[in-house]
This record gives C-alpha cells, structure tokens and sequence, in this order.
C-alpha cells in the first residue's frame, strides 16, 4: 500500500481525568487555607479594643428594634430561664470583631440533612464548633410527616442551626460583656416600653399567630391588658421572642381558656341547678305534707284540707279528724 498514513489523535486516557479533578481540589484547599492565613494575619496586625468593641455592643442594646428581640425567656423544670436571642448573639459577634461564625449544611442524605455551626475568634484561636442531624420531619400534635418541599427543608435547618449558632458565638464572648449587653436591653426596654393602644393592639395580633388569646394573657398578667406595666410588656416580648425562635410552645405560658360551652359547671351550683328544677315542677300550691290533716274531711271524702283551713271552719272545734278538742 503507497503513501503513509496520518498518525491517529486520541484524547487524553479517561484514567488521567481523576488527576484534574484532585488537582481542582487542591487548588480549592489552597485558596481556603490561604483565606484562613489571611484573616487571622489580619486579626492580629489589628487586633480589638475590647473597651471600644463593648461600648459599640452597648450602643447597639439602645435601639429598640433589636431590644425587642435580645431576649427570650422559656419554662423549664417548673422555672422561668431568661437568656441572649440568636439575633443579641449576632450583633454581639459583629460588634466583637475579629470573629468568624455561621451555619454550613454539610451534606443532604436518607430525609436528614448533616448541619455544622462554628464561631471562630481569629486573635485567640478559640472555636466552637457543634455537628448535628436534622431529620426533615415536623412534629403536629396529629403526629409527624415528612417533608418534601426544600423551603421547607431550609427553614426547618436554619431554625435548629439557629439555636446551635446563638450557644457558639456565647462560648466563645466573654461572659461580663454578654451580661453587660442583656442588661442594656432590659433597661431599654422599660425606658421604651410602649402601652399605648395601638402597640397593645399590635402585640395580640403578634401572639395571635400563636393561637394566643387576649382573654389568655390577661389571664397572665392577672390584669386587664390596657393597665400592663412595663416589666409585664418586656416579659411578654420574651415570651413571644421565645415562641418566634422555636424554644417554646404557647401551652408552655398560657393557660386554656374555655367557652362557656365547654367550661365544666361547678358541682354546688350543678345542684342547686337540679334542686331547683324539681321545685319548679311542683305545683306552687302543693303545701307542706306535715301541715295536712291526718284524713279527708267529713264533709268532702275526696279532699283533704291543711290545719290552717280547717281551723277557720265553723265545725273545727270537736271535728272527728282533728280531735274533740280541735288541737
């Protein structure tokens, strides 16, 4: 055969590909190990004035809007606990500086999803991490089901990260200044408190969500809602925080409140009830059976007559039904 054939081209063996992807992923851990260096460079060439980074957290306590939602309160073990919300914990963090914290999702497998909250302090190298499960479940008091939808699923994951987060970033602040920011927003919140109508208004139509009843928190503060002082306003802005984060259920802080359908009639007054239906079907006329005369009169066999008749009859005195006498 004449002439000489053109060398065949083949791509590149499928056994090298491996090595561009585990050389994608070392790129990757370079570029993440090289972000770290550079944080915690950074974090010590300027480094935190804790007296500085205190009086931000304490101006930061003064602003209502997030006084309203610093603190959260539950019941436990037949006692109130009272603590730092998610949303102090994160503006205690940012104004804290130097710090590295938030939620990762892991991995997603088998209707659970593998979740990761940490807080990094970059000037000391204290770490708090915590690894956890969320089964993509939710509880009804008609049982579990499952869930399906991913909004769903990320609400249900950022909620539970939520909580592990708010114990990370409070592991690793150091415990005077997140005492020194709950106490700026309790003060703020009485200085700020507002029991006009409309913010009453505003604050059951907020419980509402919760199938929370005006009758029930009056039944609460044991007194009528337009006359709740101040420490009772920020004591229920507690509670419903603690209701919005998922610490606790309204069943936890508010008794039921029954209809009167459904309210169960005292037993004095159920009988008092039943005696005076039987009085009311006896004939009102019916006298006492003692004040009757021991037989029919006389003069009439089909009636018998009580003593006070017979006594004004012309024939009582000797009548053979009442004696000789009469007496």
């Amino acid at each position: 055969m004449n002439g000489s054939m053109a060398p065949a081209v083949y791509d590149a063996p499928i056994a090298t590909r491996p090595h561009a992807n585990a050389a994608m992923v070392e790129v990757e851990q370079q570029r993440a190990i090289s972000e770290v260096q550079g944080a915690i460079i950074l974090a010590k060439k300027f480094p935190r004035n804790q007296i500085e980074a205190l009086d931000r957290i304490t101006t930061a306590c003064q602003r209502p809007s997030l006084a309203e939602q610093a603190l959260y309160s539950y019941a436990r073990g037949g006692s109130e606990i009272t603590g730092p919300s998610i949303r102090l914990a994160e503006a205690i963090a940012q104004n804290w500086a130097n710090l590295q914290f938030g939620v990762k999702e892991l991995e997603q497998r088998n209707g659970e999803s593998t979740v990761q909250a940490y807080a990094w302090d970059m000037e000391t190298n204290v770490k708090q991490e915590k690894t956890f499960q969320v089964k993509h479940e939710r509880y009804t008091k008609k049982g579990k089901y499952a869930l399906e939808d991913p909004r769903d699923i990320y609400e249900m994951t950022a909620n539970q990260g939520a909580r592990r987060l708010r114990a990370c970033i409070l592991g690793i602040i150091p415990g005077d200044v997140i005492d020194a920011a709950v106490s700026q927003c309790e003060q703020t919140l009485k200085a700020k408190a507002d029991t006009s109508p409309e913010a009453l208004k505003k604050l059951v139509e907020a419980f509402g969500h919760y199938k929370v009843t005006k009758e029930q928190i009056e039944k609460r503060i044991q007194r009528r809602l337009d006359t709740i002082t101040p420490a009772q306003l920020v004591a229920l802005r507690k509670i419903y925080n603690s209701l919005k984060d998922g610490m606790s259920g309204p069943m936890d802080w508010f008794d039921a409140v029954l209809t009167e359908e459904q309210t169960p009639p005292d037993a004095s007054a159920a009988l008092k009830s039943k005696l005076k239906g039987k009085q009311a079907a006896q004939p009102a006329d019916v006298p006492d059976p003692a004040e009757m005369a021991p037989c029919p009169c006389p003069d009439t066999p089909e009636t018998t007559y009580t003593k006070e008749y017979c006594s004004a009859c012309k024939k009582f005195v000797g009548c053979p039904v009442w004696g000789n006498n009469g007496k």
